[in-house]
């Protein structure tokens, strides 16, 4: 009796699957460190992003003084449940590994409620100092409204697919923080049809107002997309005054600082 035939298609979705597996497994982290600290910040992106989009806060936090774990994880592998671990663990592990006793964290977009998730599922008993950008602390409308769409799914994947602003979304089930936290959220838009989805003010994917967590201890809000959030010198430089103060500055305060 002859095997069935494989098509093309059905060997190429296998080898998908199995490299999707294998790239769940062994998240990269690019790790710089600086001699003589015993501070590291992990850097988590947001979704369908790489580590690169975190690079250039990377290279100023070590610029100051920070050893740096930039985490490139697969963000539509799977729901938070699975990114949590898998993004926030490798993190740890490579600060630990370089000598780090404490270790703070920058996330960008779901990467801060990949934070909120695992701290809360396991503390992180050497966690420093937290800065979020632009994160989805209560949800976003987008998802609310775009669920049934065909294309949400592919684009949000699993992870994105739960953080809606609904009682059984993800942020919902998490409390409030117990750690120091900073968070920076945007009033720019590149994307005008979300934003139409979002009460004002909002930066194209979360609203201001969501961006907000109980806990929190200093918040700042800049005039910059949710996409472009991270590339901005005004949040990188409060981003460094809040791990080395735990508190955002004036622009005219910074170079007091440093």
């Amino acid at each position: 009796m002859k095997p069935p035939l494989i098509s093309g298609f059905t060997v190429t979705a296998l080898l998908l699957l199995v490299s999707l597996e294998a790239c769940v497994s062994t998240p990269r982290t690019a790790l710089a460190r600086v001699p003589d600290t015993s501070e590291c910040v992990v850097l988590l992106h947001g979704l369908n992003r790489s580590w690169r989009a975190m690079q250039p806060m990377a290279e100023a936090l070590r610029d100051a003084g920070f050893t740096t774990a930039n985490v490139d994880y697969p963000s539509q592998a799977g729901p938070v449940e699975v990114l949590a671990p898998l993004a926030v663990d490798t993190g740890l592990q490579e600060c630990r590994r370089a000598g780090a006793n404490r270790i703070h964290f920058v996330t960008h977009s779901i990467g801060g409620i990949l934070l909120r998730y695992a701290h809360q599922q396991l503390p992180i008993s050497d966690l420093g100092r937290v800065v979020m950008l632009a994160p989805p602390n209560q949800g976003s409308e987008v998802i609310d409204i775009t669920r049934n769409w065909p294309t949400t799914g592919l684009f949000a994947g699993k992870a994105g697919m739960q953080l809606g602003t609904d009682a059984n979304s993800i942020p919902a089930q998490l409390g409030p923080v117990d750690f120091e936290l900073g968070i920076i959220a945007g009033t720019r838009t590149i994307n005008p049809v979300m934003s139409a989805m979002l009460p004002n003010a909002d930066d194209g994917k979360v609203s201001v107002a969501r961006t907000r967590v109980d806990g929190m201890d200093d918040f700042l809000v800049v005039p910059n997309s949710h996409h472009y959030i991270i590339n901005s010198g005004t949040v990188i430089e409060n981003t460094k005054a809040f791990l080395r103060t735990g508190a955002f500055v004036k622009s005219s305060d910074i170079s007091k600082i440093f």
